[in-house]
């Protein structure tokens, strides 16, 4: 499956986590997209994805990746599990960000910004746990 580079900076954040252990979740995030889109820009810096990012962090579900406080996002947190259970239930939602995005709660009328790329990817990845 191909990833816009949100999709791509969560796994590779998650594979510096499980290469280095001495790293956070938020630092490793940094570096992905440091390296991905370049120091300070305004994609390097987006809340969106990173809080996403941070929210399933928070789960436990990531190998590598003990469970914690990571974000204080609570609107993209509450998207990032929702996102992961309508998943869970309906697999090929995966293929449709836009239509997966539109079956949470309150956002049948936003536009999502990122968060179901970091979402679908880090569900598709070997790093993901489903127990």
């Amino acid at each position: 499956m191909n990833y816009n580079k949100y999709g791509i900076a969560s796994i590779e954040a998650i594979k510096l986590l499980n290469e280095t252990t001495s790293l956070q979740p938020t630092e490793a995030w940094e570096i992905a997209t440091k390296k991905i889109f370049g120091e300070a820009t305004p994609s390097q810096k987006k809340p969106c994805p990173r809080s996403t990012f941070l929210a399933i962090c928070e789960t436990g579900k990531l190998k590598g990746v003990d469970p914690g406080n990571y974000t204080s996002s609570l609107k993209n947190k509450n998207y990032a599990l929702q996102a992961i259970n309508l998943l869970i239930e309906t697999p090929e939602l995966a293929t449709n960000k836009i239509m997966l995005w539109h079956r949470i709660p309150g956002c049948e009328n936003k536009t999502h910004n990122s968060q179901m790329d970091v979402v679908i990817s880090l569900l598709n990845s070997s790093f993901f746990s489903y127990e």
